[in-house]
């Protein structure tokens, strides 16, 4: 016999946060690897170069190797399983993505303006090389950010 007017029971479904080499195929955590390749790319071209702002591009140095680390610590995590299947988990690694999105976001900026005061106030045409560098530099940093944005968002409506 059914009773009327009664909602259907609830069932609490387990999110569905991947372990192990799953993680290299599944949306957005997919997104892990390139943000340390691409990361650690910021960080060693800029490391390449006389560092002639070192307010502007220690920022830069200092968002790039500690979201390399947090982020390394993230995939690990995922690799081994340590998440346990959370739902805090995804929370957890939506704030981090996010804000580290706004941070990388301002290093790259900073990068970029950076890499401009050097074409001029450096004396870029002595030393090409380094404003090439920084050039990729920049570029790198704002793939970068677009990765963490992304993995921000779809970690947000995953």
């Amino acid at each position: 016999m059914a009773s009327k007017g009664l909602p259907p029971p609830v069932t609490h479904t387990e999110p569905d946060i991947p372990s192990g080499a799953k993680i290299f195929r599944t949306v957005p955590y997919v997104f892990i690897l390139p943000e340390l390749i691409f990361g650690c790319w910021v960080w060693i071209l800029v490391a390449a170069t006389t560092v002639y702002f070192p307010v502007l591009q220690g920022w830069v140095m200092y968002v790039s190797v500690s979201s390399f680390f947090f982020s390394l610590m993230f995939l690990l995590c995922y690799l081994f399983g340590f998440h346990r299947n959370s739902d805090s988990w995804k929370v957890v690694d939506s704030l981090y993505h996010g804000a580290t999105a706004i941070f990388y976001m301002s290093a790259a900026v900073l990068q970029a303006n950076a890499t401009i005061r050097s074409e001029t106030e450096v004396l870029a045409q002595y030393v090409p090389l380094y404003y090439q560098i920084n050039v990729a530099a920049s570029f790198f940093a704002f793939i970068t950010a677009l990765l963490y944005i992304l993995h921000a968002f779809s970690i947000y409506y995953h």
